[in-house]
This record gives structure tokens, C-alpha cells and sequence, in this order.
């Protein structure tokens, strides 16, 4: 009996020994969990429940546990990395075969999506028609490799201050060419719906009606419809057009794009003192886009960004939680399957129903504390050599024994 106690305690020394070893080899291991072996005493039980023997059977594993404690934050210079602040676990795909994971070290390959190293393709919400996130579909978070489209120039914003005190033009008729026949210019870039650029010019001229202004505007050096009249009060403030916009007619770039439709909204225009200044001009058009990076913000929205300036939302990263996190299935590759044990998935967007957040840029390091192993292994090789000297101990007493003449 002696025997299969101190083995009972040997095996669970060795057994200790192992997961120390494992978490030790994993200390630098992205998103690894450590484990921790976990026993229990032995005991012969009758059919009446009485121990038959109150000395005990020894030891056994009863379960080895992972400690799912947050691991620390390292900042890297990949925006595809990605690290959960909190709560939950990253959803992947694995040729359809469903895994979770902590650890976000993720690339993109041939085809454009986003993988880690066992090539399982990171999980998304898909963007919806409404400009939000369909929450109840996954979907491969893809990079897309095309052009942005253009868009075509509609709406103009100028705010500047025309001089209270102006003259008209010392000469006329109007020649864009010659500034003695207006008072004040101001040029922007704006595009077709083929994203070609063009120059478009306002030009300013004091008419001989006080309050009185002539607008026109000219797109690479051709005039577009006839000058448009702006009156302001005797305060400074726009008073016609009344909603402040100058709509010029359809012009023709000559390129093959639509014609261009452009209204400039002039409310925020003013007439005080005696200087001319230009505070803001904006437009809403712009040219085709390359993309040159992506951005993951902390509620898990990817956003990809082109060299036109736009954003395009390609996805929400999808982040799932289970009631029993040591029940899942441990896969390998810091990867983990849903069990019953474990529970369902509880699937949500980072930051909401009690889900981290997400750190773009950045990697959960392991959560082992080498300092702690260590201790632990010393204190597991104390148990090996006790026991071991148990059934040394034991051998001798066996062997007396059987001397005894």
C-alpha cells in the first residue's frame, strides 16, 4: 500500500513538473494562459460510505486549469496586431471550423484577408446599408485591394469677408486676366465624376448699387453661367440669395465626365471693414484613392484609409465570451474550441455586455510569471524527491522484513 501511495504521489509531482515546464516554454508565447495542476486525496470508500482505510490512497490530478488573468500590453508598429484590454476572445475561422483566441498577431495574405500564423481568417461583423454593422453575421475580415471611387464635386463652402469699403472696378468689361476689372479672386481644387482635378476660380467685383457684389466663377480658365449677385445688409451679413447658395449651371469638363453641378454656399460671407480675406473654402469632392493603411479602433470598427482621404468601415471585429472560459478545449497554436462545459459563445462588439476593448498596434504578452514557476517547480521537486524517498524508505523496511529468520 505504501508503494502505490508514494507512486500516486510521484506521478502528481511529475505531473505538476510537466505543466510548470509548459508554462515556463510558453512565457513568451503571444496570448498564451497558463496552467495550473490542481489535486486531490485519495480514499477507499465501502458501500456504505465509510472509508476502509483512514490513512488515504494517496493523490490524484483532478484537473489542470487555465488562468485566463489578463496578460500585459506590448506596443508594436503592425496596425494588423491587435490586443483585448478585458474580457473576451478573438473569433476565427478555420476552414469553416470555428476557434477563438487572445493571441492577435495577424497578417494578410494572397488573397487579401486577415490571418494569424495557422492561417485562420479573422471574424467580423459585415458593415450593413445603413451605415452600422450587422451584429448577428460573421464574415472574413478582407482587405480590399481596388481603387476608391471619386466623387464628383456638388457643394462648395466659402467663408470670407468682401471689403465694406470697396470700389467698383476701374475697368470693364470683366477679363479674368486682368485684375483692374474686379476687385478680389480666390481658386480651389475641385474634381469630375472621373476624379480629374480642376481649378475652379471665384471672382469678386463691388458693383455700383451699394451692398452690391458680382460673383462669378470660372473652371480652368472657362466661365461658368453669368455672374451671380450677392447683397448684404447694412450690418455686413448676406441677405440675397436668402439660403446663401449661389447655384451655377452644369459644366462640361470635356473629358468624358458628367457635367459639373456645383453649388456654393455663401451664408457665412460677411462685408465689414476695409480688408478682403478668405477664413475657409471647402468642397465634398475628391479624386480615386489608393489604400495606404488600416485603422482599428477601440470599439473593433477596421477602417481602411486611401491617399484621397477617405475612410471606408470595412467591418467590426467580432468578440465572443463564454460563462466557463476553463471549460473550453485547448487546440494548440493559443487557440481554443467551444465545449458544453464551457457554454455557448456570447458573441458582441468590444466594449459592451462586459467585452474588453481593443488596442490597435499592440500584442497581449503571455501571463506567466517566470518568478512564480520557478518557485512552483522548486516546490513540485521537493514533493518528487519526498516521495521518491517514500518508496526508498519503504523498499527498507520491506527488505527487513523479509530478513527477519
Amino acid at each position: 500500500m505504501t508503494f502505490r501511495v508514494a507512486i500516486s504521489g510521484l506521478n502528481s509531482a511529475q505531473t505538476d513538473l510537466s505543466v510548470t515546464a509548459n508554462n515556463i516554454a510558453n512565457s513568451s508565447t503571444t496570448g498564451f494562459k497558463q496552467s495550473r495542476a490542481q489535486f486531490a486525496e485519495l480514499f477507499s470508500v465501502s458501500s456504505t460510505g465509510v472509508s476502509s482505510l483512514a490513512s488515504g490512497n494517496g493523490v490524484r490530478v483532478t484537473d489542470i486549469a487555465q488562468q485566463f488573468k489578463q496578460g500585459n500590453i506590448d506596443f508594436t508598429d503592425n496596425s494588423l496586431d491587435l490586443a483585448i484590454s478585458g474580457n473576451g476572445f478573438f473569433v476565427l475561422s478555420d476552414n469553416g471550423a470555428t476557434a477563438y483566441s487572445r493571441a492577435g498577431a495577424f497578417r494578410v495574405d494572397r488573397s487579401g484577408y486577415v490571418v494569424n500564423a495557422a492561417n485562420q481568417r479573422l471574424q467580423i461583423f459585415p458593415p450593413n446599408s445603413q451605415g452600422g454593422f450587422n451584429t448577428g453575421a460573421l464574415s472574413d475580415l478582407r482587405l480590399t485591394s481596388g481603387e476608391s471611387p471619386p466623387a464628383a464635386t456638388a457643394n462648395v463652402r466659402v467663408v470670407a469677408n468682401l471689403p465694406g469699403n470697396a470700389r467698383p472696378p476701374q475697368l470693364s468689361p470683366f477679363d479674368p486676366s486682368d485684375p483692374d476689372t474686379y476687385n478680389h479672386s480666390t481658386a480651389m481644387t475641385v474634381y469630375d465624376s472621373l476624379g480629374s482635378a480642376h481649378t475652379a476660380t471665384f471672382y469678386f467685383a463691388k458693383s455700383s448699387t451699394a451692398n452690391a457684389w458680382e460673383q462669378r466663377m470660372y473652371v480652368d480658365g472657362s466661365a461658368v453661367g453669368e455672374p451671380q449677385t450677392l447683397l448684404y445688409s447694412a450690418s455686413g451679413t448676406l441677405t440675397s440669395p436668402e439660403n446663401g447658395s449661389v447655384v451655377f449651371p452644369p459644366f462640361d469638363p470635356g473629358n468624358g465626365a458628367a457635367p459639373l453641378n456645383v453649388a456654393v454656399d455663401l451664408g457665412a460671407s460677411t462685408q465689414y471693414g476695409s480688408a478682403f480675406s478668405v477664413s475657409a473654402i471647402t468642397q465634398d469632392g475628391y479624386t480615386t484613392g489608393r489604400l495606404i493603411g488600416i485603422d482599428t479602433e477601440s470599439s473593433g470598427v477596421v477602417q481602411a484609409r486611401f491617399t484621397n482621404g477617405r475612410s471606408i468601415a470595412l467591418g467590426m471585429v467580432a468578440l465572443a465570451q463564454f460563462p466557463n472560459p476553463n471549460g473550453l478545449q485547448q487546440l494548440g497554436d493559443t487557440t481554443w474550441a467551444e465545449t458544453f462545459a464551457s457554454g455557448q459563445a456570447l458573441r458582441g462588439s468590444a466594449g459592451s455586455a462586459g467585452l474588453g476593448l481593443i488596442q490597435s498596434g499592440a500584442l497581449e504578452a503571455s501571463n506567466v510569471d517566470v518568478t512564480e514557476q520557478l518557485v512552483g517547480m522548486i516546490t513540485a521537486q521537493r514533493n518528487f524527491q519526498a516521495n521518491a524517498k517514500m518508496i526508498s524508505t519503504a523498499d527498507a523496511i520491506t527488505q527487513s522484513i523479509i530478513n527477519i529468520r
